[in-house]
């Protein structure tokens, strides 16, 4: 072997780590761990057997926080907005909020750029996503996790929550309301439940952001019209998986609403498409006709509903998305979310 054929081979060997190390990548089998099984949720319309159907608007990024992915997003460059975050529920190791300071992919913008995310710099315009100005001072809709940070397992796996790529305009009260009462509460029931094994906490989730057809902040940012999530783990315990899902419309709520704990074959059904399925867990043994409302624990801070209202039963029904319970009012959610 010459020395040049020596030195080309290391050349393109070289090139293959650093595409292949690349936040912002061409498929989402790159970041599959976060995905139960490694299989991506189907989309209509957007992404269908793991694959992108458009990938000059849908961005898979494998969100890298001080060079260590922590989740994945399919981030629609057009709308500003993410289609979806998947995460790995590990449990929660570090309580708190960490400091505000939000955070951009700068790879949206520059291929090569760093890898990690980071702040914005103020010097530049940023064509492919949101920017912490386009939410200053709306007055009605709050920064709203995709994958929020009281779900992540220490301080840096939160931090990394804090990148506008996993952030929608979300209605204040819904976000504070009962978009975080299903938060908390599903959390409690991962901690609970979702165990493997060897004893360790270990829950999927999907959640997503619809985006509306015509409705935007700061004429830049899609406004989305309902987000949804699900959720799915083997439980050791009982020996057998458990799912559920919730949906609601992006509008203002009241403090003692709830959303209805669904099962994963309405959220199919709510959200598929006449010539194509939607489907968070495909080809799992997610149980597609059950819900987790009788493992509901009546602790109030988990701010779980009461058992009585908790799920719905038969199929969806047209316009059911926009109903939630009204909960007792001993059970009202003050909790405050910094933003």
């Amino acid at each position: 072997m010459t020395s040049v054929t020596a030195l080309l081979l290391l050349l393109l060997l070289l090139l293959s780590i650093t595409s292949s190390s690349a936040e912002v990548v061409y498929s989402l089998s790159v970041c599959d761990s976060f995905f139960l099984e490694g299989t991506p949720p189907q989309i209509p319309g957007i992404l269908k057997g793991g694959k992108i159907l458009n990938q000059n608007q849908y961005k898979p990024i494998c969100q890298t926080y001080k060079n260590k992915r922590m989740f994945l997003t399919l981030y629609d460059i057009n709308n500003k907005i993410p289609v979806f975050s998947a995460y790995k529920y590990r449990g929660e190791q570090e309580r708190g909020r960490p400091k505000k300071g939000w955070m951009i992919e700068p790879q949206l913008e520059t291929e090569r750029a760093n890898k990690s995310m980071t702040r914005q710099d103020k010097r530049k315009t940023y064509d492919h996503q949101a920017v912490d100005d386009d939410y200053k001072h709306n007055g009605i809709f709050d920064r709203g996790h995709i994958f929020p940070s009281s779900h992540a397992f220490d301080k840096e796996e939160k931090r990394s929550t804090f990148t506008l790529t996993n952030i929608v305009p979300q209605a204040g009260s819904f976000n504070k309301g009962s978009w975080n009462r299903m938060e908390t509460c599903i959390k409690c029931v991962m901690d609970r439940h979702c165990r493997d094994s060897n004893g360790h906490h270990e829950g999927f989730v999907v959640t997503g952001a619809q985006a509306s057809s015509d409705d935007t902040l700061n004429d830049k940012v899609n406004v989305p019209s309902r987000l949804w999530s699900a959720f799915c783990c083997y439980s050791a315990d009982t020996e057998t998986w458990i799912a559920s899902a919730h949906w609601g419309h992006n509008v203002p709520d009241s403090p003692e609403d709830y959303l209805p704990t669904r099962t994963l074959a309405e959220l199919h059904d709510e959200l598929g498409a006449a010539a194509s399925k939607f489907e968070a867990f495909p080809g799992t043994q997610c149980p597609l006709h059950t819900t987790v409302s009788e493992l509901y624990p009546q602790h109030h801070k988990c701010h779980c509903p009461p058992r009585s209202t908790a799920s719905t039963s038969g199929p969806s029904t047209a316009g059911s998305s926009s109903l939630i319970w009204a909960a007792p009012t001993w059970l009202a959610y003050t909790y405050h979310r910094a933003y």
